[in-house]
């Protein structure tokens, strides 16, 4: 038996200031539901362990490590007291609401293993937090010089789920790890983050995976949390960048391209990880760049 319905599990690290306003958020909505709130830090030289203990419903895990987010998480879902588990970057905040909606969208959808809330960025705007699953097509127009010549591709699109209202629940193929609750009949036929993903990619992975399973995941509008976004990762921004495409190509090798006529595997793979470089590529030229002229104009 269960001491609690939903175990929140937050990972940290060096965010001292974006966990302290997760754990006040928390602090009001925790009440809206038989919850427990574990955050792990990984090794954090901030005072950000001092900070977490002040506050008297978290339980803290204090590593001396940085196990990264599926490591951390994992650590935490093997320590959870709850039935179901949450998700929750250190850089959100909850809004009142969020906890009941996600428990009550539990309870009427039983069909389903995952469910993800509605995020929104700082200034209030939507953020696509529920997307269909991922291809190197897709991920050659987004966040891409192509994808700027061409801004309203298909590609983008039908990925981001732009033509869709975000405004009712619906079964969707992924949602984001900023927010992602899994229940307890779906974790005990995943096992968890897979932990080849140290960071990104790893709620992908799950969502394919409760599905492969029999599990629908389900997008709950009426939870609504604040992502800030890259609250730690912008703290390693280039070492992230390889991070990213790196799990993507895991991703896509891992679960993709069985898909592919097994003649042309070979091929799918080398033309992934060509796609996948090049962006890379240009996303690092672009920060080195900027970094260049940011000099300049001191």
């Amino acid at each position: 038996m269960k001491d609690f319905d939903l175990s929140i599990t937050i990972c940290s690290w060096n965010t001292l200031a974006d966990t302290r306003a997760c754990l006040e958020s928390l602090d009001i909505v925790r009440h809206e539901g038989n919850v427990e709130v574990i955050v792990v830090d990984n090794g954090s030289a901030d005072g950000s362990p001092d900070m977490i203990r002040s506050f008297d419903f978290v339980r803290l895990i204090a590593l001396d490590e940085n196990l990264g987010f599926t490591g951390g998480h994992n650590r935490a879902i093997a320590e959870a007291k709850g039935r179901h588990v949450m998700l929750l970057n250190s850089d959100t905040v909850m809004h009142p609401g969020s906890v009941s909606g996600l428990l009550e969208a539990i309870r009427e959808h039983p069909e389903a293993g995952i469910f993800g809330a509605k995020l929104l960025n700082p200034d209030g705007s939507l953020q696509y937090s529920c997307r269909r699953f991922p291809n190197p097509i897709a991920a050659l127009f987004r966040n891409t010089p192509l994808g700027k010549l061409f801004p309203n591709n298909r590609f983008t699109r039908e990925y981001l789920m732009q033509d869709f209202a975000h405004d009712e629940m619906s079964e969707v193929d992924w949602v984001s790890g900023a927010a992602l609750v899994v229940t307890e009949p779906c974790l005990a036929k995943v096992k968890g983050l897979d932990p080849e993903f140290f960071m990104f990619c790893e709620d992908v992975d799950i969502c394919w995976r409760a599905k492969e399973h029999g599990f629908k995941t389900l997008y709950v509008p009426n939870a609504v949390i604040t992502h800030k976004i890259g609250g730690s990762t912008s703290q390693v921004a280039n070492k992230m960048i390889v991070r990213f495409h790196k799990s993507m190509f895991m991703f896509f090798r891992k679960h993709q391209v069985g898909q592919v006529v097994w003649v042309l595997r070979p091929l799918a793979l080398a033309g992934a990880a060509a796609a996948l470089s090049l962006r890379a590529s240009l996303y690092l030229t672009k920060n080195l760049w900027d970094s260049v002229r940011w000099k300049q104009h001191r």
